[in-house]
Order: C-alpha cells, then structure tokens, then sequence
C-alpha cells in the first residue's frame, strides 16, 4: 500500500471504519508494521475499545493489535494490565474512561495490546496533545464504530477510510454510501481570510460580500423558527459552527437565490443530512465550503462480511476508485 509513505508525512492519521468489520484493524497493523522502523517516534492510541479477540456483536474472531518495541501506546488502566508486552510507564493521565484513567506507556518488546481510549474527541485532543510533548512525531488513532467526528481536521491531520461488505454487500451500495463520505471530506476550504475571521465564532452567522462577520442571534440550525428571511439579511453566505441537519438543508434548497447560496461548515463532520438532500442542493447551485480540512490518503476494502458473505473485491475496488479517485486497497491481501 502506497499511501504508506504519505501517513509520515503528517502529525497525526485516523483510521476510521464506516461500519464493524470493514477492515480498519486489518489496516491499522499493516500500518504499524511498516512504519515502526521508518526513524520516527509513534503512538497509538483508540476512541473507544479496539484490539478485543472476538466481536463483542458478531462473536466473529477479530485481529489483535500489534504495537513495537519503542513505540507509545495510550490505553485503560484494566487494559494496559491485560497487556502482552513489556513497557514503561510515562505518564497516567486525568482522563477517565468506564476502564479506568488513561496510561502513556513505550513499549520495550514487541507484543499484543488492546487500545480504549477517550470517547469524546476533545479528549482525544489533549491525548494527541500529551503524546507530542513527549516526542511523538506521529499519533495514529483508531477509531470506534462510525466515529467520523474523530477524523474531523480539528483532532487529526489525515486519514484512512475503511469500507467493505460489512457496509453493504451490494456493491452499487456500498460504493453510493462510501462515495457520500468521501464527497464530504473532500469539502472545498473557505477563502483564508474568512477562515480566520470564523476561527472563534460560535452558532450561526451571516457573511458579507466583503467578508464581514455578522451575528444573526441564531444559537445554532436546531433552534431556528420558521421565519428565514432573517437569515439572508447580510447575503446568502451563512457560517455554521454547529451540526447542520436535513432540515436546514432542505430550507436552502427550496429558496429562489439557492444558486447564489454558500453555505458555510467547521468541517464535514459537522454535515448531519440525507445523500439525497446533501445532493440536490448542490445540483441547484448551492455551495458547501468548510473551515478545518483533512487529508484523505486511501480507501481500504474488507470483502468479507461477518456472516461469511464476500463481493468480488477487484470489482468492488474498481468502481469505488471510478467514483471517487482515491487509491483503494484490499486488506485482506
């Protein structure tokens, strides 16, 4: 896998799973293993559970994690006592999870950890954060179960999205579904002079032709009324700090100036509407720039589903790359 040269490249990767079983553990220790010699400091670390033997769901068997001699790991306290390695202790943070507080250690051997780490992403920040005070040149994080929010650009630099029949095994399916995300993160970024001005905004606001921030009093899309025009009293660009559902998606594409309408996001994390609506804005003229961009390096196939059931992956990659122009690897081989 190419891309592997590219992970070095950045402070920080996540690899996120569009569902259980596509593949993301499969992905994150072929990671491991390739760039643990490449003369760089690395930590590992986890949203959520990972590295268990057997899926608490499925009852499918599950690959454990493989960490490095050298290499820093962040996990549970009862986790890091069921480790298969020897490391050091640097440091126990004030962060707890239902496992316990947070352990850094440096592994002294080469063996088998399981990873819990924090389950909201501002943790997973000051983990990161954590991590690069004690040398850490690259933090790699895996994600739990459809934990998008972790790869948003504010946690983490890159990322990896793993796909696969566990998503659908339609193929039509599931390369509609993935080709959604990925649309998503490949969001354009807003002009760097109103990216500055909306760095510390919060709720929603009105942006001018000149790029002048202005307050529309609206706490965020949730709270909104049924009167609009409000919002398109300072033009039709508008900043959203918050989520943006379907609802308000609807309410822009629906408007008469919906061609001459920007719509405005942190990152694509914060896109919480329907292919379908998400779509026919765009198709009306309607723009979505973000604030905070990641980068994107590859596209990770798992074929098999936990039932047994497998898609041809050839045909699977094929069309997932047609669709999306980003590289896609079989795990499995």
């Amino acid at each position: 896998m190419p891309f592997v040269n590219e992970i070095l490249k950045y402070k920080s990767l996540a690899i996120v799973g569009l569902e259980k079983n596509t593949g993301k553990t499969e992905c994150l220790n072929y990671v491991l293993k390739n760039i643990h010699d490449k003369q760089k400091k690395l930590a590992v670390t986890s949203i959520g559970v990972d590295g268990e033997t057997v899926d608490a769901v499925t009852f499918t068997k599950k690959p454990e994690i493989i960490v490095y001699e050298g290499m820093l790991f962040v996990t549970s306290k009862k986790h890091f006592k069921e480790k298969q390695l020897t490391a050091n202790i640097l440091d126990i943070l004030n962060i707890s999870t239902p496992l316990g507080r947070l352990v850094i250690a440096e592994a002294v051997d080469t063996g088998k950890i399981r990873l819990s780490g924090p389950s909201i992403t501002t943790d997973t920040v000051r983990v990161i954060e954590r991590l690069n005070s004690l040398g850490t040149e690259l933090t790699i994080v895996d994600g739990a179960l459809s934990r998008l929010s972790l790869s948003s650009p504010t946690v983490t630099d890159a990322m990896i999205l793993a796909t696969g029949a566990a998503l659908s095994a339609n193929i039509p399916t599931l390369v509609r579904q993935t080709k959604f995300v990925v649309d998503l993160i490949n969001l354009p970024l807003t002009k760097p002079e109103i990216r500055e001005k909306l760095a510390d905004i919060s709720g929603v606001c009105a942006v001018t032709d000149d790029n002048e921030i202005k307050d529309l009093g609206i706490n965020s899309v949730f709270t909104m009324n049924k009167e609009h025009d409000d919002v398109f009293k300072y033009g039709y660009t508008i900043y959203s700090a918050g989520a943006v559902n379907d609802k308000f998606l609807k309410m822009l594409k629906i408007q008469k100036h919906v061609a001459e309408t920007t719509l405005i996001v942190n990152d694509f994390t914060k896109i919480f509407a329907e292919p379908e609506t998400y779509y026919s804005f765009l198709r009306k003229g309607g723009k979505i720039e973000v604030v905070h961009k990641t980068k994107l390096l590859a596209l990770t196939l798992n074929p098999w589903a936990p039932n047994g059931y497998s898609i041809n992956s050839e045909e699977a990659r094929n069309q997932l790359f047609n669709a999306t122009q980003i590289p896609v690897y079989d795990v499995k081989e």
